[in-house]
């Protein structure tokens, strides 16, 4: 990339290629936020007690990441990639208290839905998307070490290999996957049932994909057969 020109008798500055490549915080910021919000949407019965320690927990281990990176994700700093899984390790924590509940109310016929179907489908559908949010922070924050670290290293060994980086005649050549990428394969492995168009490469990659799509298919077949059987 070309220097931008800089005052008269100063020397022109190079912008670094890594602070160029790095993701923005938006998209990674509005799925945390949506997460937050969907576990008070929860039930009384399902939520982490008080109300407010979800959000506050996640909104502040938000906003030490952004104060710690601002701008575009790029720093290669130890704590921040340790902040990060403490932050998405929370939100899959409290997503399966809420999981590991409605299903034992499920299992033993508990009266809380008894006569509500829709409010049992709600409850599933809000306890789903939370997962299908928490596993795309994980791929997203375990491939090739990370946002910070992609944007360095956009070439290492990847995880995970996506279309675009097989048919590079329909993709820049430097193309690195961002958390939509992940939001993506996170949704379509607990929607499928199956393997996407985007390959493990890493053994431990596939159970943790096996581990969201078990799961998935666990918290559906329950709540649907539970929800059907409320309606007849």
């Amino acid at each position: 990339m070309r220097p931008s020109p800089g005052p008269a008798g100063t020397p022109a500055v190079t912008p670094d290629p890594a602070a160029l490549r790095g993701e923005r915080w938006w998209p990674v910021s509005t799925a945390i936020a949506a997460a937050a919000l969907l576990h008070v949407a929860l039930p009384a019965a399902y939520r982490l007690d008080p109300v407010w320690v979800v959000p506050v927990v996640m909104f502040t281990l938000l906003a030490v990441l952004i104060i710690g990176d601002p701008g575009r994700i790029d720093r290669q700093k130890t704590w921040l990639r340790v902040v990060t899984e403490a932050m998405i390790a929370f939100i899959t924590a409290s997503n399966l208290h809420a999981g590991v509940h409605l299903v034992v109310d499920i299992l033993t016929n508990n009266k809380l839905f008894a006569n509500n179907a829709t409010g049992l489908l709600a409850t599933g559908g809000v306890t789903w998307i939370t997962n299908v949010i928490a596993f795309a922070l994980w791929y997203w924050d375990l491939d090739r070490g990370g946002a910070a670290a992609r944007a360095h290293r956009p070439h290492q060994k990847p995880v995970f290999v996506f279309p675009e980086m097989q048919h590079t005649t329909h993709a820049p050549a430097d193309w690195v996957p961002h958390f939509a990428d992940y939001l993506s394969l996170s949704f379509w492995t607990a929607t499928a049932f199956s393997p996407t168009d985007v390959s493990a490469i890493k053994r431990w990659a596939k159970l943790l994909m096996m581990v969201e799509a078990a799961t998935s298919l666990i918290v559906a077949t329950l709540v649907i057969a539970r929800a059907i059987n409320i309606l007849q």
